[in-house]
Parts: structure tokens; C-alpha cells; sequence
């Protein structure tokens, strides 16, 4: 369990990272409608992060006691996904809706590259 405690906590770190990176690009380069899509799919991005992490972990501790869970926040996920892409069509004029789909993918190259990264290690 500590293992898991630290890969979450990395690849939060470096969720933080990609969006502290994609505030700067929104404020200091010419393409700001770019940068604020990949920015608004990478928040909500990381919130999918965060409820699948969370979800995962209470469905590791119910499995542990022999518990039954529910779902592990799928239709969540989607329809955050979908929330994103509604506001990027509602708001086109501030959002390039190809940066926000790209965004919100954002997590899921976060796992892979620590995963890459970390599994040498173990």
C-alpha cells in the first residue's frame, strides 16, 4: 500500500507540473486559446485522476475485507469529459476544442510515463 500512496503522489505532483506549465503558455504566449483548452482538459483531467485514484483505493480496501463496492466512477469520468467539451463549444471564441480533448487525456499520459519511468524500479 505505501507503493501506491507514493505513485499517487507523483503523478499528482506531476499533474500539478503539466498545469502550472500550461498557465504559463496561456499567459506568455501568442496562442492563449490553445493553452487555456489544454488547461481546462487537464483540470478536469486531474479530477478524473483524483476520483479514479480514490475510487481504486476503495475498491483495494473492500476487496481486502471481503466487501462488495460499487463502480469504480466510469460514468463520472465521462461525463466530466463531456462537460469539458461543452464548454469549450459553449466558449469558442476562449477554448480551441482540440487542445481540450488533447487535455483531457493529460492524466492518462501522466500514468504511462510513470509507469515507464517507475517500473525498472520495482
Amino acid at each position: 500500500m505505501q507503493t501506491y500512496q507514493h505513485m499517487i503522489a507523483r503523478q499528482r505532483k506531476w499533474m500539478f507540473y503539466l498545469l502550472a506549465l500550461f498557465v504559463l503558455g496561456w499567459g506568455v504566449t501568442p496562442w492563449p486559446s490553445i493553452f487555456l483548452g489544454l488547461l481546462l482538459g487537464s483540470a478536469l483531467s486531474f479530477y478524473n485522476l483524483w476520483l479514479m485514484q480514490r475510487k481504486i483505493r476503495m475498491l483495494g480496501e473492500a476487496s481486502a475485507e471481503n466487501r462488495k463496492v460499487g463502480g469504480i466512477g466510469t460514468f463520472t469520468r465521462l461525463a466530466s469529459g463531456a462537460l469539458a467539451v461543452v464548454i469549450a463549444l459553449q466558449f469558442e471564441e476562449n477554448f480551441h476544442l482540440i487542445s481540450v480533448v488533447l487535455g483531457l487525456m493529460a492524466a492518462y499520459i501522466v500514468i504511462l510515463i510513470d509507469y515507464l519511468f517507475h517500473k525498472s524500479t520495482v
